[in-house]
């Protein structure tokens, strides 16, 4: 790393936990076997990945995110070979996620306590480790698609055991409603069972249905909006510059941002960066950091120079009436997860 160069500091995971994490989250779902799983049309082996993990290590980034469903199995294998390979097991932070179907199987995805116990098998074996820092639940139990509806008790009391058992040290939860995960929470508290310490929640500039503040520690998905935060879209969805935005993960992008204002954001995102001498995707992810529930986004990248801009993007405070100027245009849309995905 060069003299100068910006690195991420080490922040508490939310009031929940006595864990420390790095202001930013790799998330890795392109990084697996090319042509493999849902994102296969962009995803990079792992010589490919190796330059992008020795720079978010040399950066000051400890803190990575996997799901068992990415490459259906790849991701993990390339991450856990990684990280074994570049840092000793107790300097990195590594959460991985259940629930997704891993097969056909009827009891192949859910979150019964059969696969629950099945699927962290399954994430330790192609991590290579022995324990999982954080295990997240990909979904609420309710709200998987094509899985039955499992007991939440049958599933806290599972993720529970997981815990005592040692495979994981702590358990978050991703994308639900605000009223769900209170309920887990206090089905948990009631039970003595494990609570979970944070929540993978879909917010960005131009998605903010899930605005909250639970106590818990909050990392983003999706913080640059699938490139529309970054300009990679060009003011249109026809207009895509990358792989990922011209390929077949760009339906699914037009479908998470339905906003008839979200081009226009992003316009005045280009805008606000020109001011500061910045790229859109820092400022995208200035505006996040600056909100004080936010603990360590998880951000995704393709090249060594996302990671370095991404880095210099948490040193960027902006003014309050620059904030509300990137903020004046959003309109409530209807939330992705009363239509059953997000």
């Amino acid at each position: 790393m060069g003299e100068g160069e910006s690195t991420l500091k080490a922040v508490q995971l939310g009031r929940k936990s006595g864990l420390r994490v790095s202001e930013l989250c790799l998330g890795t779902m392109n990084f697996g076997e090319p042509g493999r799983g849902h994102q296969g049309d962009w995803t990079l082996d792992i010589d490919a990945s190796r330059p992008i993990f020795q720079a978010a290590i040399e950066r000051g980034l400890f803190y990575f995110d996997c799901a068992d469903i990415y490459g259906i199995g790849a991701c993990e294998r390339v991450v856990g070979s990684l990280l074994r390979e570049l840092l000793p097991r107790d300097e990195y932070v590594i959460s991985t996620k259940v629930s997704m179907p891993m097969g056909r199987s009827p009891n192949q995805g859910g979150l019964s306590r059969k696969h629950i116990m099945e699927g962290v098998d399954g994430c330790l074996e192609r991590l290579g480790l022995d324990y999982i820092d954080q295990l997240i639940i990909h979904r609420h139990p309710h709200g998987i698609p094509g899985q039955i509806r499992a007991p939440i008790e049958e599933s806290l009391e599972a993720l529970h055991d997981v815990v005592k058992a040692g495979k994981a040290l702590y358990l978050g939860a991703s994308s639900m409603f605000a009223w769900q995960f209170v309920e887990l929470q206090m089905t948990a508290r009631q039970n003595g069972w494990t609570e979970f310490v944070s929540m993978q929640n879909h917010y960005n500039l131009v998605y903010r249905e899930e605005e909250r503040g639970t106590g818990v520690a909050l990392t983003p998905w999706s913080p640059l909006a699938r490139g529309i935060l970054t300009g990679s879209y060009r003011g249109s969805f026809d207009e895509g510059g990358t792989d990922r935005s011209k390929g077949g993960d760009r339906s699914r992008t037009e479908m998470l941002y339905r906003g008839a204002a979200t081009f226009d954001i992003a316009d005045r995102v280009v805008e606000v960066a020109q001011k500061y001498g910045r790229t859109p995707a820092q400022v995208s992810l200035a505006w996040l950091l600056s909100k004080p529930e936010v603990t360590s986004p998880v951000v995704g990248v393709s090249k060594v120079s996302q990671i370095e801009q991404l880095v210099e993007a948490t040193a960027i405070e902006l003014d309050a009436e620059d904030v509300a100027y990137l903020e004046e245009l959003y309109q409530p849309v209807e939330n992705l997860l009363s239509l059953g995905h997000s």
